[in-house]
């Protein structure tokens, strides 16, 4: 009898303990204001954090915090999911790469999507977010960006790194795809010069392994022939508008044969050139009856949107030529630092060409009516590509969906729920509810009213931890 007594005592006190642990191990922000992306606004609640995970959600005047949990008093601030950049290169800029969890988690960004970089760069970044989740943001890779001959970015300048694998018949693409699988990609990246034979076939092979397979529209195909063959999303609706013109069909066949005229010319060149060369026409040749038939097909079929809307409207959001974007670059190593500095200077300088504003609208005026179409969109920003600071480019990238006519609330599921759906973590990431990760931002003003208020960060929580936002600029001041 006194055995079992001694048993009881001992279950009693284990488990008297194994509560008070739990709850040394939760943290409470009480009182605060829910954005959630799904339900919007949600006032005054306490929202509990154990281990990585939110634990509880209760409205803080029915609920009593416990007095050995830590708490963070959240009246008059805001909490919403972490943010996402859905299109960045840690390979673009190779120097910067090591800076770039820090800007990132900075501004609230706790998971990105990078689309296209060298795969022993780009894997080892992946690598070092999964082997520290608290202090670095959720990395999904694409790898090499899967390009044809002449491939576009093969490094032949600094503003071509080599970011791409140039194939020259199906089984390099084959094998190129094998390797990268069982490497451990997230998604494959089509691009501009493969041909349809190549796209079809990096379809099949993704879809025989469940990778999505996102791209640009090959320049040797139409949006809509590329979305039937399965392309599971576009990056920067780019060569969108030379499948919009009343002459499509035309600008296609010219373009085959331009392809076919380079093949020994530098990747690069050829497709500026055949930008600079179709753009235009396309432009002044736009039919609403064929947009829409291209806008229907890319709804029938999901094929997702990522619309880089700052970076295809850059000369006029102009945000190059802001103090408070310049201004940022001090978080930059020098050397980057002095050379965007330079180039934002003599960039602001430039004289726009007519075409280039009827072409900054056209992508606003496209931008909308993909969003009136309720084709899916994902906010991403090619960081660093133009200037664009990691972290901060993403803030500028939602505030350009609300400025061409996007809802803040869907603005929001842009950076939040959407990114996760497409990876298919929709019912763990994304979204203020209990069980999901915690991986928060928290507010000083509501981003439902003002979409800018994304900005304005008090405190950022990576995987249920705290991240330090001091000494993250201290860090960055530091590594300069």
């Amino acid at each position: 009898m006194k055995f079992i007594y001694l048993l009881l005592l001992l279950a009693i006190f284990f488990k008297c303990n194994t509560k008070s642990d739990s709850a040394s191990n939760t943290i409470c922000v009480r009182n605060v204001n829910l954005v959630d992306p799904e339900n919007g606004l949600i006032k005054n609640q306490n929202l509990y954090i154990k281990d990585h995970l939110i634990y509880k959600l209760k409205n803080s005047s029915q609920d009593v915090v416990p007095k050995n949990i830590f708490i963070i008093e959240g009246e008059g601030l805001y909490v919403m999911p972490g943010l996402w950049d859905a299109h960045v290169h840690f390979a673009y800029i190779e120097e910067l790469a090591p800076a770039m969890f820090d800007l990132f988690l900075l501004n609230g960004i706790t998971s990105v999507r990078d689309t296209g970089g060298k795969i022993g760069f780009v894997k080892k970044w992946q690598n070092r977010s999964k082997q520290n989740p608290e202090h670095t943001p959720r990395v999904m890779i694409a790898g090499p960006l899967l390009d044809g001959e002449p491939n576009v970015y093969d490094g032949s300048d600094d503003q071509h790194p080599e970011l791409s694998v140039g194939l020259e018949d199906q089984a390099a693409v084959i094998d190129q795809v094998n390797l990268l699988d069982s490497i451990g990609v997230d998604l494959l990246k089509a691009y501009e010069m493969l041909t349809p034979e190549q796209f079809s076939t990096i379809i099949r092979i993704a879809n025989e392994k469940d990778l999505k397979v996102t791209g640009h529209i090959p320049l040797t195909m139409d949006v809509i022939s590329a979305s039937n063959e399965g392309l599971h999303s576009m990056e920067h609706m780019r060569n969108l508008e030379i499948s919009c013109a009343s002459n499509w069909e035309e600008l296609l066949s010219n373009r085959r044969k331009l392809l076919a005229q380079g093949k020994d010319k530098n990747g690069a060149i050829l497709r500026t050139n055949i930008h600079n060369t179709q753009r235009p026409e396309a432009i002044s040749n736009y039919s609403e009856d064929v947009a829409d038939q291209v806008l229907q097909t890319l709804k029938k079929n999901d094929t997702w949107q990522i619309p880089t809307l700052t970076l295809n409207t850059l000369f006029s959001r102009r945000y190059f030529d802001q103090y408070a974007w310049t201004e940022y670059y001090k978080y930059l190593p020098d050397s980057i630092e002095q050379e965007w500095n330079k180039n934002s200077i003599e960039l602001a300088k430039m004289e726009v060409s007519d075409f280039r504003k009827t072409y900054d609208e056209w992508n606003k005026s496209m931008f909308n009516k993909i969003y009136e179409k309720d084709i899916s969109i994902m906010a991403g920003t090619d960081t660093p590509i133009a200037y664009l600071t990691p972290g901060l480019s993403l803030h500028e990238e939602l505030l350009a969906f609300a400025d061409a006519g996007m809802n803040n609330e869907d603005v929001l599921k842009t950076a939040t729920i959407n990114p996760a759906i497409y990876f298919g973590l929709e019912h763990k990431l994304g979204r203020i509810k209990v069980d999901y990760i915690a991986d928060l931002i928290l507010l000083t003003e509501n981003p439902l009213e003002n979409i800018s208020n994304t900005r304005k960060t008090e405190k950022v929580f990576k995987n249920g931890k705290e991240i330090d936002l001091d000494a993250l600029r201290t860090k960055l001041e530091g590594m300069k």
